[in-house]
């Protein structure tokens, strides 16, 4: 029910910010704030963007705890998505999730109303893998050098 509700009271809320504004500016930069705030929030988007996504890979080559990152680039492409939707609330919004204090507030609100039962990340006992896991036992026999060229080559 409240995603309903969302979806009736937002699409109202900007149309009557439309009218507003467009009875204040007029037609033309109305139209030219809506396609501003898309073009700004786009490169803001693309920016902060990829440097969420260099700390997750961060995060995740050195074995720490990703949610942060994690969540903080989900909540810049729910930015994205709200700045390129043509309003005055979504992109102020869209503006608000791109600040990182406000992206920890929404975090810390969302964590309040999630348990985690159980994570785990590299060996099952808790302790990070170690460098010679990648050691196989087996036996070899060399193989002399051929003289020329093997017979697969030949025509």
């Amino acid at each position: 029910m409240p995603l309903l509700a969302l979806f009736i009271i937002v699409p109202l809320i900007e149309i009557a910010l439309f009218i507003q504004v467009g009875g204040i500016l007029g037609l033309w930069p109305t139209l030219a704030i809506v396609v501003v705030t898309a073009v700004i929030g786009t490169y803001l988007v693309r920016r902060q963007g990829l440097a969420e996504l260099a700390r997750i890979q961060n995060s995740l080559n050195t074995l720490d705890n990703p949610t942060r990152p994690l969540a903080h680039g989900a909540m810049i492409l729910a930015s994205g998505l709200l700045l390129l939707t043509p309003g005055f609330f979504t992109d102020a919004v869209g503006f608000l999730l791109l600040v990182p204090g406000v992206r920890d507030k929404v975090m810390q609100a969302v964590r309040k109303r999630i348990k985690v039962q159980s994570f785990t990340m590299g060996q099952q006992d808790g302790t990070p893998p170690s460098p010679r896991d990648d050691v196989v036992e087996a036996e070899y026999v060399e193989v002399p050098p051929r003289d020329g060229p093997s017979g697969w080559t030949q025509k």
